[in-house]
């Protein structure tokens, strides 16, 4: 070609010679060479005459290359959808005003982005749209989970001043697929990683030049044009290919030299043909961003559209050049789509987490829980939750931290796998407890902090009545707390409050109820039950359960109206008792309805603690927020005269307590003293409820911990009663597996069931528990094994963490180990996390993993379809080890009631005492012989549950002769709380 330059011009004017050039151009790319820029002005010197090669440029096919890339994004939305069913990136179009320019370039934003398989939504607003009307349809698209890429379009169309500025940089970044952002553009310019999302324009212009095989580094590059949009963006992009970047404008002095010297020349300064063509270096790469309307005689609508680079001359110089049209444009919307696609698929995936641990500084002897809480620091919970992959839309702060969570995270991570679940139960505890909520902490710092695993504990909330009363906070203890641990125990963020209204709402509606129906006449009811002549969406699923097909208040009979308007409640048979969040014994039994305004109907009744409430158990196994809504409707709290039960929706107040208990849905997030996130959610009895925390925060905390991550939560009591209605009831409900039991136990517990000296809350131990006692101690183990039997028997691999104490000797330990080993369990370790902290955990935290890679096969232990009689004898007797049960009169008589109510198919949640495998809190160790008495049974059926009572089961605790409320004060300088713990 050197050698005849009439050769190369036969080749750049044949389809097959073009090809050929452009083949061997990009492989010698990879040798940065280019050949095409070489060989042009090579043969255009050897000719002779610049003039030979006067249609030279190849010009650069935008389009050819958008519909390339529009058929490679619609490949790969297929491809993610195979791993994400149901994945379809959303882009949000914002337009205010109706400017033509603007429609137009609208219809080609959602004509690419369905072409691909994306959805688009316009969102048109009029003219008269204010700017705070703008930004608030904004923060609705940015909090919206299912939209995942948001522009505005400009320029606005309002009759109000607008700050674009303000209104551009209100877009999420992670959803700015525009790319204007501050901190989008700002992320651009400053070195490192590029951003995930930058300006679509530049971007399009940069693979233009690429496509032409041009090395850039070490070209140079002059941008004319310092727009945000285009100039000063592409110019950092061309800056991070390491050419040698020149930004001009229209001032510039002397443009035309500096262009002369370009080996890339990007023009994008929206002037007419401002660059002249014989200002093109020769096979200089020549992109034009300009679009300028200019008279056309010949064309339809009068004008034509040129670029900012004088086209026609340009093309005899250029190596390469856009057109206009047909250049640019379709880039810059083929790339606006690919950022929707990534931006969509960036949504979609979880992302390893960033955690940042907090550092212990240990101290021996161990101070207070309080002195140690107070030493750390916490993180700001904003940057908790960004370090774990929660987004700021997804988090409603409630001071500085603790925030909740908002459940549209289950959408965004729906396909994400889950990880392990990993329940902490306890032995038989003594009345001083044996650390499990300690231990699943200590276990969580390990994870996290020290195995660098993602890791979630999830824990019940604290009632303020313990708090307040003998037993003080509770957010486990010495180097394994939860923090802030006042902000713990102390209306955490109102849950229980908001229970506490909406249990009490039910108790005065029904007694309302009752007394309404005692003072009037069936006409009068009927007539004032009925507003504005309609039923109400719960009258009418009364009428429904009644069994009337009507809908028009005025077409009911008589007997009908007195149907509808009389519940006829059984005073006998009421259940729903209020609720405080206090210790009071002296609300154990109360007459109700003194005043004389009631007009003598008074009835005996009495008040429990909040955290007993069944609202309180529906919390804590609710799905989402539609179920709570269904559970609701569901309560039971009497039966009328002819036994039929009396619920919620029929007093017409169930959408009333869901409007009261719509924010406890959403789990709150905390840190332990090592920085690993908590979820607190729910806090429902482990006697009469099920004593777990939330299957919601479990469910957000599996997804966003994801596969090879573990979730850490805690069944209440011992695994009799806890673990047991762990898998029964939670688990049957959820449909979660769980991974590993964790069964915690102590030298002392087991010391105590081998027959040592009863253990008492405010006494010192015997010396049987602070001195080495083998003996005990081996008569006592016979609790730890029966547990890890019940825990195999559901076919869940279990680790014994032994709490240790200082007392506690080597033998006392190996003793213990050899036993659960014996007894099936996966392990047994030692675990000192009370006094060192997550590092004291480690060796238990390993075996758990260990233990969570063996194969599972869980299983429940009874078919809810069974009888309810035998229902509560599998319990007993495989679980317990009684020979039967024994059903008392009474009791008979509730299960009779509830068959024929149609709820035998409800699972069993025994109510004993914790203090022994039996019903009786004096049989100590696994005893056996026993029969279990039972004396009642009672329906939570919103919460999905029967609950068998074994015993007298109190549901109001009193205060003690020296409560902790004693200790209790605050420095009203500092506002710092002392006495708590």
């Amino acid at each position: 070609i050197l050698h005849n330059p009439g050769q190369f011009g036969k080749l750049e004017h044949s389809k097959q010679g073009r090809m050929w050039l452009k083949t061997t151009s990009r492989l010698l790319a990879a040798t940065r060479t280019n050949l095409i820029p070489i060989l042009r002005p090579l043969a255009r010197f050897s000719s002779g005459s610049p003039k030979a090669w006067s249609t030279m440029a190849e010009i650069i096919d935008g389009r050819a290359i958008a519909k390339s890339l529009r058929e490679e994004y619609k490949h790969d939305i297929d491809k993610f959808k195979a791993t994400v069913p149901g994945f379809e990136p959303h882009l949000a179009i914002v337009q205010v005003g109706g400017r033509e320019d603007s429609a137009v370039y609208i219809r080609m934003k959602v004509k690419a982005g369905q072409e691909v398989g994306t959805k688009v939504t316009h969102h048109h607003l009029d003219q008269d749209t204010s700017e705070v009307e703008l930004l608030e349809q904004i923060r609705c698209l940015n909090d919206d989970p299912n939209v995942h890429g948001i522009i505005v379009q400009l320029p606005l169309d309002s009759h109000h001043d607008i700050d674009e500025v303000v209104v551009t940089n209100a877009v999420h970044p992670d959803k700015d697929v525009d790319g204007f952002t501050r901190f989008n553009t700002g992320a651009l310019a400053k070195k490192g990683e590029l951003p995930m999302l930058y300006a679509c324009t530049p971007k399009g212009c940069l693979h233009l030049i690429r496509s032409t095989g041009i090395d850039l580094v070490g070209k140079k590059a002059v941008v004319v044009g310092r727009s945000d949009i285009v100039g000063r963006p592409l110019s950092y992009l061309l800056t991070r290919a390491h050419a040698t970047v020149t930004l001009c404008h229209s001032r510039t002095v002397d443009l035309a030299a500096e262009i002369r010297q370009a080996d890339v020349v990007v023009a994008a300064v929206g002037s007419k043909e401002l660059i002249k063509g014989d200002w093109i270096k020769p096979g200089a790469v020549v992109i034009d961003c300009g679009t300028n309307s200019v008279p056309d005689a010949s064309k339809k609508s009068g004008q034509r559209l040129v670029g900012d680079v004088e086209f026609a001359v340009a093309k005899e110089h250029a190596g390469f050049i856009t057109p206009v049209p047909g250049g640019v444009g379709p880039m810059t919307v083929a790339m606006l789509i690919g950022n929707t696609v990534k931006a969509a698929k960036h949504a979609m995936t979880n992302r390893d987490w960033k955690l940042r641990a907090l550092k212990l500084k240990l101290q021996k002897p161990v101070p207070s829980d309080i002195a140690i809480a107070r030493a750390q620091a916490p993180k700001p919970v904003h940057r908790l939750a960004k370090e774990i992959g929660i987004r700021d839309s997804e988090l409603e702060q409630y001071g500085t931290y603790k925030a909740k969570v908002n459940l549209d995270i289950l959408d965004r991570l729906a396909a994400q796998k889950d990880g392990k679940y990993i329940v902490v139960a306890g032995i038989t505890p003594t009345p001083l407890g044996e650390g499990k909520s300690t231990t699943a902490v200590g276990l969580t710092q390990a994870l996290g902090a020290h195995l660098n695993k993602n890791v979630f504990a999830c824990l019940r909330q604290p009632s303020q009545g313990p708090t307040f009363g003998i037993k003080g906070g509770a957010a486990g203890g010495g180097y394994s707390q939860i923090i802030p641990m006042e902000e713990f125990n102390l209306h955490l963020t109102g849950d229980i409050h908001a229970i506490t209204a909406a249990n009490n709402l039910m108790a005065a509606a029904l007694d309302a109820r009752m007394f309404h129906e005692a003072t009037q006449t069936d006409s009068a009811l009927y007539r004032r039950l009925i507003k504005k002549g309609k039923f109400s969406a719960s009258q009418l699923q009364r009428l429904e359960k009644l069994g009337i097909d009507k809908t028009d208040p005025e077409e009911l009979t008589p007997e009908e109206r007195k149907d509808f308007a009389r519940l006829d409640i059984d005073p006998s048979t009421i259940t729903w008792q209020r609720v405080v969040d206090t210790n009071d014994r002296y609300l154990r039994k109360i007459t109700i309805g003194q005043s004389p305004t009631e007009k003598g109907h008074t009835r005996e009744t009495q008040f429990d603690i909040a955290v007993a409430s069944e609202l309180m158990a529906i919390l804590a196994l609710t799905q989402d927020l539609g179920d709570m809504r269904k559970r609701m409707d569901q309560i039971v709290v009497a039966a009328d005269h002819q036994g039929r039960p009396i619920t919620a929706c029929d007093l017409g107040v169930a959408g009333a307590l869901t409007v009261l208990m719509k924010d406890t849905v959403k789990p709150t997030l905390m840190q332990t003293l090592e920085g690993t996130p908590v979820f607190v959610h729910a806090g429902p009895f482990a006697n009469i409820a099920h004593g777990n925390s939330s299957i919601i925060a479990d469910r957000i905390a599996l997804k966003l911990v994801g596969d090879g991550g573990f979730v850490v939560t805690e069944a209440g009591f011992g695994a009799d009663i806890g673990m047991e209605k762990f898998f029964d009831i939670k688990c049957r409900q959820s449909g979660l597996e769980p991974s590993a039991v964790c069964l915690v136990c102590t030298v002392r517990a087991l010391k105590m069931h081998g027959g040592g000296p009863a253990v008492s809350p405010g006494k010192p131990l015997a010396d049987e528990y602070v001195q080495e006692n083998l003996e005990l101690l081996k008569a006592g183990v016979v609790n730890l094994t029966q547990h890890i039997e019940n825990a195999v028997r559901f076919g869940v691999p279990v680790v014994v963490a032994i709490n240790v104490f200082s007392s506690d000797t080597d033998a006392e330990i190996a003793l213990i180990r050899e036993a659960a080993i014996a007894a099936g369990a996966a392990d047994a370790v030692s675990s000192t996390h009370w006094e060192e902290g997550g590092a004291g955990a480690s060796n238990l935290a390993e075996a758990v993993v260990k233990a969570t890679e063996k194969p599972a096969d869980f299983k429940l232990l009874y078919d809810v379809t069974l009888p309810i009689e035998d229902k509560i004898r599998q319990i007993c007797q495989q679980i317990y080890r009684a020979d039967d049960i024994e059903i008392l009169p009474e009791a008979q008589a509730k299960i009779d009631r509830y068959k024929a109510q149609g709820y035998n198919d409800l699972p069993i949640c025994m109510a004993k005492t914790h203090l022994s495998f039996s019903h009786d809190a004096d049989l100590k160790g696994a005893p056996r012989g026993f029969v279990v008495p039972i004396r009642d049974v009672r329906a939570s059926v919103g919460a999905g549950f029967l609950y068998p009572l074994c015993g007298t089961m109190s549901t109001m605790p009193g205060l003690p002769t020296r409560p902790c409320f004693y200790d209790v004060d605050i420095d009203p300088e500092t506002g710092v709380i002392d006495g708590l713990f």
